[in-house]
């Protein structure tokens, strides 16, 4: 099992985002906005300052992979 963040930077995009102005106005570091950009797993917290962030759910920013689909 993966997860995908391409709804997050989709979120983004469209909000004329950049993967910094996410990092500075979260509070995330650099290396968990690395792993983001590679979809692997990060912290909850992480994932709820986010949502807090775009007032969103964390359906709106992470997809759940299954292994078959990898």
């Amino acid at each position: 099992m993966g997860v995908s963040y391409k709804k997050l930077f989709e979120l983004m995009d469209k909000n004329n985002m950049s993967k910094t102005d996410l990092r500075l106005a979260t509070g995330i570091g650099q290396n968990t906005l690395a792993k983001l950009g590679k979809d692997e797993y990060v912290s909850m917290e992480v994932i709820c300052k986010i949502c807090e962030y775009f007032k969103c759910d964390i359906c709106d920013i992470v997809s759940v992979i299954n292994s078959d689909k990898i």
